[in-house]
This record gives C-alpha cells, sequence and structure tokens, in this order.
C-alpha cells in the first residue's frame, strides 16, 4: 500500500466518524512504519478539515462533526509515545488558543490546536466561549508567545479586536503575537484590527505560527 493510499485511509477514516475505525487505521500505518507527525498531518487532520468542508455544506451535522473529532483525538492518543521526542522536549514556542466569547463553535479551533501541538508547540487550548479576560489572565500564567483567536459569526468577530486592545492595555501587546482565524475573518480584518496573522486553516496557521515564532 502506498503512503498516499495509507493517507487517504486514515483520512476517510476520520470521515467515517467512527473510534474503532480510525484506531485500526492509525495502528495500521504505524505498522507500515510511517511517522507519527505525518500521520497526523496528511492523514487524521486531512480528514478532519474535509469533515469541516462537509459540515459547511451541510452535508454532516454537529453531531458527526464532534464524533468525528472525538475519532480523532482517540487517534492522535495512540500517537503521541511515538512523536519525535525532540518535538516533545523542545518547544517552538507557547500559544494560548480559544474560541471568544459568545461564540460556541470548538471544532476548527480544536484541529488547529491539535495540529500545533503535533509540530511542537505547547498549546493551551482555553475552549470555546470565553470571556476575553480569560485569554488576558492565561497568556500571563502561561507567558504565551502567541495567542490564537478563533471566531466563527460575524457577531463575534469584535472580540477578537477586544482582545488586541486588552493586550495594549495590559502593556503586553508587543510581546504576544495575534493569530485570528474563523469563517468570517479575513486577512483584511486582521490588517485592520492589527492582528499579526490571519490563518484560513489549520495548516495554515500552523505555517504562520512558525513564521512568527521560530
Amino acid at each position: 500500500m502506498s503512503k498516499e493510499e495509507m493517507f487517504k485511509e486514515l483520512s476517510d477514516a476520520v470521515v467515517t466518524c467512527k473510534k474503532d475505525v480510525v484506531i485500526a487505521a492509525v495502528e495500521k500505518a504505524k505498522g507500515e512504519g510511517i511517522p507519527a507527525p505525518e500521520i497526523i498531518e496528511k492523514g487524521l487532520a486531512a480528514g478532519m478539515n474535509e469533515v469541516g468542508v462537509r459540515f459547511e455544506r451541510g452535508k454532516l451535522f454537529l453531531p458527526h462533526v464532534m464524533m468525528a473529532a472525538g475519532a480523532m483525538e482517540e487517534g492522535v492518543k495512540l500517537l503521541e509515545a511515538d512523536m519525535p521526542k525532540d518535538a516533545v522536549s523542545k518547544k517552538l514556542g507557547v500559544i494560548v488558543n480559544g474560541t471568544v466569547e459568545g461564540d460556541v463553535h470548538d471544532i476548527g479551533k480544536a484541529i488547529v490546536s491539535t495540529m500545533l501541538q503535533s509540530a511542537g508547540f505547547e498549546v493551551h487550548d482555553i475552549g470555546r466561549d470565553v470571556p476575553l479576560q480569560n485569554f488576558i489572565d492565561k497568556i500571563k500564567e502561561t507567558n504565551a508567545d502567541m495567542v490564537g483567536l478563533s471566531a466563527l459569526m460575524t457577531t463575534t468577530l469584535q472580540g477578537q479586536k477586544d482582545v488586541i486592545e486588552m493586550l495594549k492595555e495590559n502593556g503586553m501587546r508587543d510581546d504576544v503575537k495575534v493569530m485570528v482565524g474563523g469563517a468570517p475573518a479575513t486577512q483584511a480584518w486582521a490588517d485592520k484590527i492589527g492582528a499579526d496573522c490571519y490563518a484560513e486553516n489549520a495548516s495554515e496557521a500552523v505555517v504562520k505560527a512558525k513564521e512568527l515564532l521560530v
């Protein structure tokens, strides 16, 4: 079986939303000697992105998405012991990631957290519908280098701008990079509110974080 076929099988397994199917595919890929980061990024995360696309198109519904995310997490757990040790010991940077207050969407952000983690960042995912002050508190507590602000509704985008203002008020803006994302966010919006970068999806989030922090 070629690597590409194996990645397709992993991706399809996540799309089935079934934990046992995902676990079987991960065990098989491990048996084929595929490195853990590749299994996550090119297999599981690709499947999760596909789930996201189908959800946006109304082909899948939220329970499916939550099940797929749960299945992917089980798959990632199986691989944690095989992640390169340098990725575990030498952190590329500390990132606080969350979905802003008023917004209960978790899925895109959860994928971003998983992929940043597998890329070697220390990620503190503080969940969804997060009061803005909590972002500031968590950044202080973890001495974070970057904050990821996710908003999936136009009504909650303002929260991204507010956190940037709060960072300024606390004299922290120069020390913390700000990444924004979510369906209504754009590069133009990121520029307008003075964010350091905008990421359209999880793979892009990893690239941008590395550009800014590494």
